[in-house]
């Protein structure tokens, strides 16, 4: 009974990513404070904790990146038909979208969309892995906690 215990609670470390949807940064602080319960029971739950924090910590991170990177191309694209307007009292933004600014949001919109998925798929499979007690390990992950 004491290692099903174990593997539900595994499970639940990896699960409770997704409250993020709920509140933000959810998807960090509760896997968190799980991981801090739960990481004296077992060398099982510590090592699935530091996974599951260091993962959710990680996409942020790549999430955030993927959003900084975007923000000039969205100013520029903005202000791109007043580039040789210097007379700004007369400034009147009449937004003409252009193919390549539809294109470029659609590829940013396409990597955010692409990178969100993935990181669902991740934290689903990883539940199932650590609920059939095997040491899940994400991908690309940076180690903040060793």
């Amino acid at each position: 009974m004491k290692q099903n215990n174990e593997k539900t609670n595994a499970f639940l470390l990896h699960i409770c990513a997704f409250a993020g949807f709920i509140f933000p940064f959810g998807n960090i602080i509760t896997p968190l404070i799980a991981w801090q319960t739960l990481k004296n029971r077992s060398v099982f739950l510590d090592e699935q904790g530091k996974e599951a924090v260091n993962f959710n910590i990680s996409y942020t991170l790549y999430a955030f990146l993927v959003t900084l990177a975007f923000i000039p191309f969205a100013i520029g694209s903005l202000f791109s038909n007043h580039h040789n307007n210097l007379n700004w009292s007369n400034f009147n933004n009449n937004f003409n979208i252009e193919l390549n600014t539809i294109v470029g949001f659609i590829g940013f919109g396409s990597v955010a969309t692409i990178l969100y998925l993935i990181a669902i798929a991740l934290v689903i499979v990883a539940a199932v892995k650590a609920r059939e007690g095997e040491n899940y390990k994400y991908p690309f992950t940076i180690k903040f906690i060793k």
